[in-house]
């Protein structure tokens, strides 16, 4: 059952906590709101603000679990507090570790603190969670990604797509990198783990995939510069830094150039440009 009561207070509670630059809003000159604007929490959870109003109001149809999450997110919540607004909202609390989507909010902290840079959370799988907007810009928009297309190493073997923005030269050994993690991955969670049901699609669907899992190569490491070629600017070469979450093994992906270098005039220009339309 809905506790709308407790919901409330919580909601209303967690909103008067925080301020704008908290959640990587900017705070206007001539703000008086102590705390978020509801408003604001509404755009941070992709509803709309009448229907964040009836649930700090105590009104309206019990959320689902989808916004509740969103609103969890939105919010920056701890596990614990976002297991807590599940219950209030009388859903059981999604998993935790490798299986859980939320973005523990120091992650989501750094991510707002990077918007002129390339950056991404990543789940083990290597599905993409959250992005900047550079990050957008440079490997195209992950939320319009639904299913195992969400994970590169799928897209990778399933649609050739996938490879267009990384060099020629370079795509034998990424074929080799993904599969060499994936197993890690599921030597790791085991049989019927996420990680080893796409294997099974990926066997089937891709006569590469097989011939490479069937080499049990393992312990392979990503290049220390990653080169993409992109759309609009060209040859990018860039540095990759990695932030790890172990308690929800997310990482976060920072995506650097060498300042004065032409990558780096490169990336000045895609963050004029944006995103590439298809990407």
């Amino acid at each position: 059952m809905i506790d709308r009561e407790g919901l409330a207070a919580f909601l209303v509670g967690r909103r008067a906590l925080l301020q704008p630059e908290d959640v990587g809003l900017r705070r206007g000159q001539r703000r008086r709101t102590a705390g978020l604007r509801r408003e604001e929490v509404a755009e941070l959870a992709h509803m709309s603000t009448d229907y964040y109003a009836r649930l700090e109001r105590g009104t309206g149809p019990r959320p689902s679990a989808e916004m509740i999450a969103s609103i969890a997110q939105g919010l920056h919540l701890t596990l614990a507090e976002r297991d807590h607004i599940f219950r209030l909202a009388g859903h059981s609390p999604p998993a935790r570790g490798s299986a859980s989507e939320h973005v523990s909010p120091g992650l989501l902290r750094i991510m707002d603190r990077l918007q002129d840079t390339p950056a991404e959370v990543i789940t083990e799988l290597g599905e993409t969670l959250r992005q900047t907007p550079l990050g957008v810009a440079l490997t195209g928009d992950a939320s319009l990604r639904n299913g195992p297309s969400r994970s590169l190493g799928y897209r990778w073997f399933a649609d050739p797509a996938a490879r267009e923005l990384y060099p020629p030269e370079e795509r034998e050994f990424l074929s080799r990198l993904y599969v060499s993690g994936l197993r890690e991955v599921v030597a790791v969670r085991g049989p019927g783990s996420p990680a080893a049901t796409m294997v099974e699609m990926l066997e089937s669907e891709s006569d590469e995939f097989a011939r490479l899992w069937a080499d049990h190569e393992v312990g392979l490491r990503p290049p220390d510069v990653k080169r993409f070629d992109h759309p609009s600017v060209g040859r990018l070469e860039l540095q990759c830094q990695t932030l790890l979450d172990p308690d929800q093994s997310h990482r976060l992906l920072v995506y650097t150039a060498v300042p004065g270098s032409e990558s780096y005039e490169k990336l000045q220009l895609l963050a004029v440009v944006g995103a590439e339309p298809g990407l």
